[in-house]
């Protein structure tokens, strides 16, 4: 919500304009001595001043050079027909727009909402410039049971304004998660804001989550919005909340509790309208029986929580990614052969979907175009490298483990006639754990 200060000598005109932007949903301030004015654009924060051209003692225009010094608000002058080319002057000074007494009270309010739109877009887009995005996928890929039980609570939270906490391992794809509940709301057409709590100290954090006053701090020239300001009417996303510190946690608990907040170096509560998503890959309640996070927090955060399955938990789903991210970098062999699928549904993928995905990728890379081969997979573990078991009672007449192994796996492919699945059932291994000692005897 946009903070307006209305400047007027005649009091009858800042009770109508202030009247009129109240209704409109600004949060106003109005004052009738231009000499107050001033020392209140001195020590609060205004986002739009809305003041009259001609004033006693004080004009409009030594409104306008305060406002400029500050570096903050847009000035909109109110003007009689005898001062526009003034007006017209003071745009070319650094005023926003000027609108000439007597006005339609709804072409004040245009002009302010045009304003306040086109500061949150500015802000917006130097906020999405800078963000890199690391969501998985654009839309949810699956069909497992885990992940038909997330989709199902997803759908039904979404369309509510209640606080989410999505839980989780690293790489699960809590970000699109958090996506997913944003589009399906009432505020999919308002801005979705992520936020890392784990990525940033806790003063630029906080300098980042509720923005700051121009010189709060070293370095900071100029007001900047946090992403609460510009979440508003949105979708806040909140991630890695339990690596947040405990004075930080108690804002946020403000912010959730009274909807309202202060920037840094800042005295002026400032509203907002943001539903809150918030992801952990901890677990919050071992963190608050350790003191490092509080309980207040955790339950204000835990209306609605929903867990976001491993990639180990929903191993159906893994064909159907597979071919999703190599389609989406437009690799033309993106349909994997039985055995790759296999070694990929067998893997315990500790990184999640997002190691899946980076596999994926230098696999790519490793097949210069080629249809993918196991070899360019590059995942195994112990069981799958450790040597057959039934080849140690021939180590004698072999001359060695490996021999042995090389002569059984040699004799299983030939029985087989060249089948893999047929000659690893005969070896009571699995399909995969055959490919690896392939691979390490040198068998094609």
């Amino acid at each position: 919500m946009s903070r307006i200060l209305v400047i007027d000598d005649e009091p009858k005109m800042t009770y109508l304009v202030g009247d009129a932007l109240k209704e409109a949903g600004f949060d106003v301030t109005t004052i009738n001595n231009p000499a107050e004015a001033i020392r209140l654009i001195e020590g609060h924060s205004f986002d739009i001043i809305v003041t009259d051209l001609s004033m006693p003692e004080i004009s409009g225009l030594a409104i306008l050079e305060k406002a400029r010094q500050r570096g903050d608000a847009e000035v909109i002058l109110m003007t009689a027909y005898g001062t526009v080319e003034t007006a017209v002057s003071a745009m070319k000074a650094g005023a926003a727009d000027y609108i000439i007494k007597p006005f339609p009270m709804d072409e004040l309010v245009i002009l302010c909402r045009n304003l306040s739109e086109k500061q949150k877009l500015t802000a917006l887009s130097s906020l999405l410039t800078k963000e890199i995005k690391d969501i998985s996928y654009d839309k949810f890929i699956g069909r497992s049971p885990a992940a038909r039980e997330m989709l199902d609570l997803i759908a039904k939270v979404a369309i509510t304004d209640t606080t989410v906490l999505l839980t989780g391992k690293s790489g699960t794809g809590k970000e699109m998660a958090a996506h997913l509940v944003h589009e399906n709301s009432p505020r999919k057409d308002k801005p979705f804001i992520p936020v890392n709590c784990a990525a940033l100290t806790e003063t630029l954090l906080e300098s980042e989550l509720f923005g700051h006053e121009k010189g709060a701090f070293t370095g900071a020239i100029a007001r900047k919005r946090g992403r609460f300001e510009l979440a508003d009417g949105g979708t806040i996303f909140l991630d890695e909340i339990g690596e947040t510190s405990p004075g930080l946690q108690a804002k946020l608990l403000r912010v959730l509790e009274e909807r309202q907040f202060v920037r840094v170096g800042g005295v002026d509560n400032v509203k907002t309208d943001v539903r809150v998503i918030a992801a952990t890959n901890k677990n919050l309640k071992e963190e608050m029986g350790k003191g490092r996070f509080r309980e207040d927090l955790f339950y204000r955060l835990n209306v609605f929580p929903i867990n976001v399955p491993s990639l180990a938990e929903r191993r159906d789903d893994i064909p159907m990614l597979a071919e999703y991210f190599l389609s989406k970098k437009q690799y033309r062999h993106s349909h994997l052969s039985p055995e790759i699928i296999e070694t990929l549904q067998t893997y315990h993928w500790p990184g999640n979907i997002r190691e899946l995905k980076n596999i994926l990728e230098r696999a790519m890379i490793l097949a210069a175009g080629e249809p993918l081969e196991l070899e360019h997979i590059g995942i195994e573990d112990e069981t799958e490298t450790a040597p057959l078991e039934a080849a140690e009672p021939s180590l004698s007449s072999h001359g060695g483990l490996e021999t042995a192994e090389k002569e059984m796996i040699e004799k299983a492919l030939k029985n087989a006639g060249g089948n893999k699945t047929e000659a690893a059932r005969m070896l009571k291994i699995t399909r995969r754990r055959l490919y690896s000692r392939m691979k390490f005897h040198g068998i094609r």
